[in-house]
């Protein structure tokens, strides 16, 4: 990185106290600027729930393509993760997941990771790395309610505090306020109409509660119970994630006429409804912690500010709100940590002050926020009932040809390598149809015969069975 480039000396303004304002913050103090960071909750000293964050109860996994872009920004922050308590944990060898194609092979050979803990977990390590940089500064209780500015130059971010009006003037201000962002208001205020809004919106609800694991501390694979698209019916999916301190966080989901709910004697008879009952039979030996958790805020919303006629200097977006995902997908906050890279990488080459930079910025972070569209979308606008999307012929071709892909990835290495790269954000969804050597693995098909049910390793059986002993029921196959 070019320490002595211009763009180096300048002020910003983050609005937004989340994990993409503060990802943002450090990959501008990277280059040598100062931050101020307008937050309008009280951010808590220890990892704990927050007011501005409902969605942090519900299941959270870091893709690898997420984890490296965190790294490479906070260097050191994997490692610090682990010590509280998170998990890295292999892909596909560390998870125990059903397509609606067949059960994936738990290979040996690790293709790509993610990292699991708690929400809360995670934000309070990042925060805390990020405001010990003495050029970051975070002022809690400042809810922004404007931008002073043009059409052609933001010059400055209102907020509100104890019923006074502050006004920040900066250089560079980003907006990474979420799925509430205001922003578009925002520019119609500065005479910036016109902005395009894609929505997709599948009807799904997740309930999501913790449970104290039967497995105790010991290495836990993911569970994953896929739903399916093709069958016409509510998609209904699980996820059951290993998190810090001995615990499980199950997620469960359902498309718009078969959403759970928050009754938390009806949580472990929901999932028994998904696909295969896997997690359920694997939630009756574990202890509840939590209530019931519902969300519904899961539409797939994309703001196309990069097509903007007009697009004022000095004014960035990123992560949510730019664009929001499906949480099933699991991608909003790696998306979140690979566009922050690319906004150190481009404030690395480029003087922010001079016009058309941020423009051009906003333009090169739309690209990770497209992948995960494309991921998104491409599968909910096949479930009954969805709002702003129809499938065509184009996509039900897609859709046939990523079915069989994945169909041969649950028994050939080559293809699950493919998929996982994808789905990790480590790969753009073009390779699947570019690359040879994995059409052809969709071709051929699997090389070994379908599994027929979920496979867990012997040390895993033993320390379900450790704790199950007792029960008048069986750990699950």
């Amino acid at each position: 990185m070019n320490q002595s480039h211009p763009s180096q000396h300048f002020h910003a303004v983050v609005i937004g106290g989340g994990l993409a304002g503060m990802l943002a913050a450090a990959a501008i103090e990277s280059t040598g600027a100062t931050v101020d960071i307008l937050e309008g909750d009280t951010l808590p000293d220890i990892p704990a729930p927050r007011k501005g964050l409902p969605q942090a109860r519900h299941a959270h996994v870091l893709m690898s393509g997420g984890a490296n872009a965190m790294e490479k920004l906070l260097p050191g922050l994997t490692s610090r993760l682990l010590s509280a308590g998170a998990r890295r944990i292999s892909l596909p060898t560390g998870m125990v997941g059903f397509a609606p194609e067949g059960w994936y092979r738990r290979w040996k050979e690790e293709s790509q990771y993610v990292i699991t803990c708690s929400r809360d977990l995670l934000d309070h390590t990042v925060r805390a790395a990020v405001l010990r940089r003495k050029h970051i500064t975070i002022h809690g209780g400042h809810r922004a309610t404007g931008l002073n500015g043009s059409r052609t130059k933001v010059t400055a971010a209102q907020s509100v505090k104890d019923g006074v009006t502050h006004t920040w003037d900066a250089d560079l201000i980003i907006d990474a306020t979420g799925r509430g962002t205001r922003l578009p208001a925002w520019l119609t205020k500065l005479g910036i109409t016109g902005l395009d809004e894609l929505r997709v919106d599948s009807g799904l609800a997740y309930a999501s509660r913790i449970f104290r694991s039967p497995a105790g501390d010991a290495d836990w694979p993911i569970v994953n119970i896929q739903a399916d698209s093709r069958l016409g019916i509510p998609g209904r999916a699980g996820t059951l994630l290993p998190i810090e301190d001995g615990r499980w966080l199950a997620s469960l989901s359902g498309t718009r006429g078969g959403q759970p709910t928050s009754d938390p004697d009806q949580f472990t008879a929901f999932a028994r409804t998904l696909r295969h009952p896997l997690i359920a039979e694997l939630l009756e030996h574990a202890e509840p912690l939590s209530d019931v958790s519902i969300n519904r805020s899961t539409v797939n919303a994309r703001r196309l500010y990069e097509k903007l006629a007009v697009w004022p200097d000095g004014l960035l977006a990123i992560g949510d709100a730019v664009a929001t995902y499906n949480p099933v997908y699991g991608h909003g906050m790696s998306v979140a940590a690979q566009q922050a890279l690319i906004l150190r990488d481009e404030l690395a080459r480029q003087d922010i002050r001079t016009p058309g930079t941020t423009r051009s910025i906003q333009r090169t972070v739309a690209r990770p926020a497209n992948v995960a569209w494309t991921l998104a979308t491409g599968q909910d606008i096949h479930y009954p009932d969805v709002q702003g999307g129809n499938p065509g012929l184009a996509d039900r071709i897609v859709q046939a040809y990523a079915s069989r892909l994945a169909y041969a990835a649950c028994g050939r290495q080559d293809a699950a390598e493919a998929l996982t790269e994808v789905m990790t954000l480590n790969a753009d969804p073009t390779s699947l149809f570019l690359n040879t050597r994995t059409v052809w693995a969709a071709i051929r098909g699997p090389l070994r015969p379908p599994q027929t049910g979920p496979k867990f390793t012997a040390e895993e059986h033993r320390h379900l069975a450790a704790r199950t002993a007792t029960d008048d029921t069986e750990p699950p196959a």
